[in-house]
């Protein structure tokens, strides 16, 4: 059954939204689910044929398509997806400028009609994005976070699992840093149900699979040639967002604002956080190498460059 009088909200139903509000009806996240775009008739469609998965999937809760804000009013928890999506040969910087318009209004309709909300940002690039719906938001920090960590730890998992020939879910691994070439697998603490990968894999097939990771956005873009990933986006959207709704406490790399933790101050970056009714509970902070310092360093680097340009 789904959290009695939980409500969820979706913005922007290309891909991604689509995607995640598919997502959120197969598992049941919330009671109340709006998918909202500005398009006339397209979340209305959208959300019609989802609600009609409802006898095949076991939905026991109600999803409706609005162009109208006042839709997403009480909102528990709100999905930006909005904006544009990478096209080959473009990187998630080029979409700052015109993503940061759309971001800004959308947060501003958004908050208006849901002030105790938790937002949960998916829109690239992500770590300057998350920035722009914290400061036009006003919200604390614990109640803005972005989607980049769950999807990249999920693409990680997933090229070592094959590598190893295991399941997928008896990989633990994360991904932290910014949502881009800099982002920081760390391969010190991956694991295959506890055993270390440094232990069943070569420098060299780690690295290989580390620069896949990296690069694991610009290989789909690379396929598809007019789009970019949506289903895993949106499945690690809601994977926080069910968190949250559910008050799980998950453990989940997302890009949170640091105060101070790893020695990082002022920026959203990938780090591991609990996910509760709050948000952000708290960030996990352990021991990191010289080496991953440096990397994260670099992280933070390009971050604030992204921030900067925002005009924030």
């Amino acid at each position: 059954m789904a959290n009695t009088g939980k409500k969820l909200t979706i913005i922007g139903s290309g891909a991604v939204g689509t995607a995640a509000a598919q997502w959120a009806v197969s598992r049941n996240v919330a009671d109340d689910i709006v998918l909202l775009d500005v398009v006339e008739g397209v979340p209305q469609g959208k959300a019609l044929d989802l609600a009609q998965c409802a006898p095949l999937c076991g939905f026991t809760g109600r999803i409706r398509g609005s162009n109208d804000y006042a839709d997403t009013a009480g909102s528990d928890v709100i999905i930006i997806t909005a904006g544009l999506a990478r096209k080959p040969g473009m990187s998630r910087d080029d979409l700052l400028e015109k993503n940061v318009q759309i971001v800004r209004s959308v947060t501003e309709e958004a908050v208006k009609n849901s002030p105790n909300a938790c937002i949960v940002v998916v829109t690239n690039p992500i770590d300057a994005m998350v920035y722009t719906a914290f400061k036009i938001s006003g919200f604390p920090r614990e109640r803005v976070v972005g989607m980049a960590g769950v999807l990249d730890s999920a693409r990680y998992r997933t090229f070592l699992a094959w590598e190893l020939g295991v399941a997928p879910s008896d990989i633990t691994a994360l991904v932290m840093g910014i949502h881009g070439d800099n982002m920081l697998p760390l391969t010190r603490l991956a694991s295959v149900n506890g055993v270390p990968v440094e232990d069943l894999l070569s420098r060299e097939k780690l690295d290989e699979i580390v620069s896949r990771t990296q690069n694991g956005g610009a290989e789909i873009v690379q396929h598809l040639k007019t789009g970019s990933a949506f289903s895993t986006p949106g499945l690690a959207a809601i994977e926080m967002a069910e968190s949250i709704l559910k008050d799980q406490k998950r453990v989940l790399p997302c890009a949170a604002y640091l105060q101070g933790e790893f020695g990082i101050d002022g920026v959203f970056l990938g780090v591991p956080v609990v996910l509760g009714k709050g948000g952000v509970e708290r960030i996990v902070e352990f021991r990191l190498t010289e080496d991953e310092k440096k990397a994260l360093e670099t992280s933070v680097q390009a971050v604030k460059k992204q921030v900067a340009a925002t005009g924030l």
